[in-house]
């Protein structure tokens, strides 16, 4: 696999967040979404760090994994704190030119939107590194499953999630051999001016798009072939269990969201 594609990339290093259950992992990942919205503090903020980074150190994975997986949004960052940063006018001055001012609360909102950004990325993306995807859509199955009495079909969600992670290094694949094929004939994105790498990038999507829909009807016709119905009766080779390391792995969350409001 790509070495710089991160997205639904599993890292195999036998640690004990490895082992633990799919299903605990997904429901520790949306405490922890909560427990971002809730820091209010820089104290909080700091607390988060501490737990996120002792976690992520215990799955023994390089932490430039981490980083790497946050960066490809680090332009989203600098646009959100460059907008909290202009739009708040409230605090002290710190900077005034004519009109323009940068006051304390917007600076300080900037900065709090941004960290928490970077720990939202980077912690949920533990679930990935540790989590095949089989055993993901397995786990996100066993989730869902008390809303088929609501006429909800787990089977189709975990189905469509798991055929979109892995179509994300083929699409990738293909829009770079397109690119290559498109340098060749004189089309070089390097020499290219920003309007013109705009319009090539337009007249790219339409071949991509084209081979993803050619790519979905080739999948679909294979399935088929191979007797797949969707929403049928099936075994499982593998069966997720619950114990006590799960439980306390959710605990570890409970316990971090009543501290953080608690400060």
């Amino acid at each position: 696999m790509n070495e710089k594609l991160l997205l639904g990339r599993s890292i195999e290093t036998g640690s004990w967040v490895h082992r633990l259950d799919a299903r605990a992992k997904l429901t520790g990942m949306i405490v922890y979404v909560a427990i971002i919205l809730l820091s209010r503090s820089w104290l909080a903020l700091a607390l988060l760090a501490v737990f996120s980074l002792t976690v992520m150190a215990s799955t023994r994975i390089p932490l430039k994994y981490f980083i790497k997986a946050a960066k490809p949004l680090r332009y989203l960052m600098l646009f959100i704190f460059i907008v909290q940063m202009l739009s708040v006018k409230e605090g002290a001055v710190w900077f005034s030119a004519g009109s323009f001012s940068l006051h304390e609360e917007g600076l300080r909102l900037g900065a709090f939107s941004v960290i928490r950004m970077v720990f939202l990325i980077t912690f949920t993306a533990l679930l990935t590194f540790t989590t095949t995807p089989g055993k993901l859509n397995q786990g996100l199955e066993g989730i869902l499953s008390p809303f088929r009495r609501l006429g909800l079909s787990p089977d189709r969600i975990t189905l469509m999630i798991s055929i979109a992670l892995r179509f994300i290094p083929t699409i990738l694949d293909e829009a770079q051999i397109i690119m290559k094929a498109q340098a060749s004939r004189g089309a070089d994105l390097q020499e290219l001016s920003l309007k013109e790498k705009a319009k090539m990038l337009v007249s790219l999507l339409v071949p991509v798009i084209s081979s993803a829909f050619r790519r979905a009807q080739d999948l679909v016709y294979s399935m088929e072939a191979r007797g797949f119905r969707m929403d049928a009766r099936r075994s499982r080779y593998h069966r997720p269990k619950w114990g006590g390391a799960d439980t306390a792995f959710i605990a570890m969350f409970v316990v971090l969201g009543i501290a953080i409001v608690i400060l």
